[in-house]
């Protein structure tokens, strides 16, 4: 097919709380879209997991509706895809079907055997060798966990019989019809297992944790030949042709290509990532490193810190205190709220993220008073994003990681005009937010346009982005940092070694 009548782009959007295909044209504008959720399964304390099956049903479900709502499946040049980091999936070869549900990134069962790692005196190495800090959240200790708790895993792994990969892995291998195991650079860099400057699967430290080779895919550039979606799921061959993790597609999305440029994702969680360009940052306030992209052969790295709850504390205050309906209820709620309240919660359900790092913290609320209520806490909710960001702006510039000085955001959450300035406030920097919601999709969708043409560059791809609105600062300097001396403590009576 010519590019001519094969102008389009399916992005497939995986995500921890839904799954979302959107189709793009060459101006990457959404022409057809459709959403399913995904439901979570909490089978102990700390443990987070979705059923993987569910998620490959949910990916051709759909597809199929918005390849359905588009049209004409032949306008479909290539597929790219996106998905969320670090959830891992064993299954056979033979059956393709799963050994167990899928550990989701928010899982903290292996915190042991995290802690066993460092007690050996293996993180500085593995944190030199991956970027990463040795911590459940990562797709290798999962993966560890899985072969030691399946009867025969280890064994037939061996034998080359069980395949495990993040989930862009296993919906490639899917959408192929097992005819491709295979991940991309970004995936590859978040499993703790891969070395981020020879760019291969780290032998040491597969032999540290006993994992065989055999089980992981191959590992290729973000836009390339992941295979070929078979006809009998979609209606037609389509090739994949780009794939990268979430932050670093919501990162591509926002045009983030020059060192120094940073962007925000407000989603489930909340990521910042900050391109570092050709030269590998290393942290000394428990960043992360880790890839934006490699493409055509030249690889640039990033500097990422990483908030597990962000969207998901909101979902809480839905599902779990029934304190709203809907998450677009809490901006009306938040500017309610005593500005005065001095309430401070601090959303560690699943432990805390950068620049913590404390697997055994638990979520508290500081500052609670008789006269607080709902309006109070859904601020405090939204304030405790905003003062985690503020937490990895402040270890980015310690670390003397240069940034703009405005900050692009995407996300459910960058739709809150309150939290939008809230944040602006708090960071004290400009927050910019661009048209269009789905930066993460767009992401999937340029790398996939980037290798069969529809996207001649990257300088291209930037001369799309369009700005919709700034938040530019307005919080008292005193007053900011009385609200964030405020926060640190909170943090401080939250933290597990207290």
């Amino acid at each position: 097919m010519s590019a001519g009548v094969a102008s389009c782009i399916l992005a497939i959007d995986q995500g921890t709380t839904s799954t979302r295909a959107i189709i793009f044209d060459q101006q990457g504008v959404p022409c057809a879209e459709a959403a399913r959720e995904l439901p979570q399964v909490f089978p102990a304390a700390g443990w987070v997991e979705h059923d993987a099956s569910e998620i490959w049903r949910a990916t051709q479900d759909v597809c199929r509706r918005a390849l359905a709502q588009f049209g004409d499946v032949r306008r479909i040049a290539a597929i790219g895809l996106t998905n969320q980091r670090e959830t891992t999936v064993l299954w056979d070869r033979a059956t393709g079907l799963p050994l167990y549900n899928a550990i989701v990134w928010q899982d903290r069962r292996t915190a042991d055997q995290c802690a066993a790692l460092k007690a050996r005196g293996l993180e500085n190495e593995i944190t030199e060798k991956t970027g990463l800090l040795l911590d459940p959240y990562f797709s290798a200790t999962k993966i560890a966990w899985l072969l030691e708790h399946i009867p025969g895993a280890r064994e037939r792994a061996g034998r080359g019989e069980l395949a495990c990969g993040t989930i862009d892995a296993w919906l490639i291998w899917n959408l192929t019809k097992g005819a491709r195991h295979v991940t991309d650079v970004t995936n590859a860099s978040r499993t703790m297992l891969f070395n981020i400057e020879s760019l291969e699967w780290d032998s040491e430290i597969l032999s540290w944790l006993d994992i065989p080779r055999e089980l992981l895919p191959d590992v290729l550039d973000c836009a390339g030949d992941f295979g070929v979606a078979d006809s009998d799921i979609l209606g037609a061959d389509i090739p994949i042709c780009g794939v990268a993790g979430d932050q670093q597609a919501a990162s591509i999305g926002q045009a983030c290509f020059e060192p120094g440029m940073l962007k925000s994702t407000y989603g489930t969680g909340c990521f910042v990532l900050l391109n570092t360009g050709s030269r590998r940052v290393r942290s000394s306030h428990r960043l992360l490193t880790t890839l934006a992209y490699r493409l055509k052969g030249e690889t640039v790295y990033a500097v990422e810190g990483s908030i597990f709850m962000a969207g998901a504390t909101v979902q809480w205050l839905r599902d779990g205190l029934n304190l709203i309906e809907k998450a677009e209820d809490t901006e009306n709620l938040a500017a309610q709220a005593d500005p005065e309240g001095g309430i401070y919660m601090v959303p560690a359900f699943t432990g805390l993220g950068a620049p913590y790092w404390d697997p055994h913290a638990r979520a508290s609320i500081v500052g609670l008073t008789r006269d607080a209520g709902i309006p109070d806490l859904v601020r405090a909710a939204l304030d405790a994003v905003c003062y985690q960001t503020r937490d990895l702006m402040e270890a980015m510039a310690s670390d003397d990681a240069q940034t703009t000085q405005s900050v692009r955001v995407d996300g459910g959450m960058a739709e809150n005009a309150w939290f939008m300035q809230r944040l602006a406030d708090i960071i004290d920097r400009p927050v910019e937010r661009p048209h269009g919601e789905q930066a993460t999709a767009l992401g999937a969708a340029y790398l996939a346009g980037l290798e069969v043409g529809l996207y001649p560059s990257t300088d291209h791809i930037a001369r799309q982005w369009r700005l919709a609105h700034t938040y530019d600062p307005a919080l008292p300097a005193d007053s900011r940092e009385t609200l964030y001396d405020g926060w640190r403590d909170a943090i401080a009576r939250t933290l597990s070694r207290n």
